[in-house]
């Protein structure tokens, strides 16, 4: 809802966790939705940016959480956030470089390669890449108040609502899931030719519509069209679930409390 009850309600179910365990806070990660501020040498670290959530831009969630709890708090995107615990403990781990795309009611993306996650010391905003438009969805305007068809545009929860209706009311043969697989397929696509990494992750709760990755994997195999001469095989287990199923995010809070 607004920050001042958000963030109120999420301290007071801290304290009361802790309390029924005896225990004593050390430290809290937040993976946060975006854009952030997540440069630990900046003034503003662990602050929202201009976001389109209404009255969540310019909160500085470090400072609120850090003064209500006491303790030191370490903020990351949601997606990175994901990405380290699936590195951890997921589906990436033993793994130099990895991707993981969240498909919720927006889209984003967090990136490791060589010792670090891209974009540093901001994040990537890949949900707002442009893509290729399915040649069925050439009249849907698209959702993103910023660029309209954008890849967060056409191919967020939001943006399936917007044209087919609730995701869970649709069949796995509905046509639409052939044009999110498409848009999704692109995303992986370019991720691949752009830092070639050895996993990447679909989460978000887009992902629950089981049948949705081997579409995915399907688009991806004709669009690389045999370049890089990826067997089916390999784009398998290429493109994958997290390793921690819904987890994913609440375990990434987790493994940025442990980097403190």
């Amino acid at each position: 809802t607004t920050p001042e009850a958000t963030i109120a309600a999420v301290a007071t179910l801290i304290k009361t966790m802790v309390a029924d365990q005896s225990g004593m806070l050390t430290g809290l990660g937040i993976a946060a939705f975006g854009p952030l501020d997540i440069d630990p040498g900046s003034k503003t670290y662990g602050s929202i940016l201009k976001t389109t959530k209404p009255g969540w831009s310019d909160v500085d969630l470090r400072r609120r959480f850090a003064t209500a709890l006491g303790v030191d708090v370490a903020v990351d995107t949601d997606v990175n956030g994901a990405l380290r615990a699936e590195m951890k403990w997921g589906a990436a781990q033993d793994t130099p470089s990895a991707a993981y795309i969240t498909i919720g009611t927006g889209i984003g993306a967090g990136i490791y390669a060589g010792g670090d996650y891209l974009g540093r010391p901001s994040h990537p905003e890949f949900g707002h890449i442009r893509i290729q438009r399915h040649r069925d969805d050439l009249n849907f305007a698209g959702v993103c108040p910023f660029h309209g068809d954008c890849l967060e545009g056409l191919a967020s929860a939001n943006a399936i609502w917007e044209r087919f209706g609730d995701p869970q009311a649709m069949a796995p043969d509905h046509p639409g899931w052939e044009i999110e697989a498409f848009y999704l397929a692109q995303a992986c696509l370019s991720l691949t030719l752009l830092c070639r990494p050895e996993k990447i992750i679909l989460g978000g709760g887009l992902m629950q519509a089981q049948h949705l990755l081997g579409l995915v994997h399907d688009h991806y195999s004709t669009l690389m069209n045999g370049y890089l001469e990826l067997r089916d095989e390999a784009v398998q287990e290429l493109i994958v679930r997290p390793g921690l199923k819904d987890q994913a995010g609440l375990m990434g809070g987790v493994a940025l409390a442990l980097t403190l």
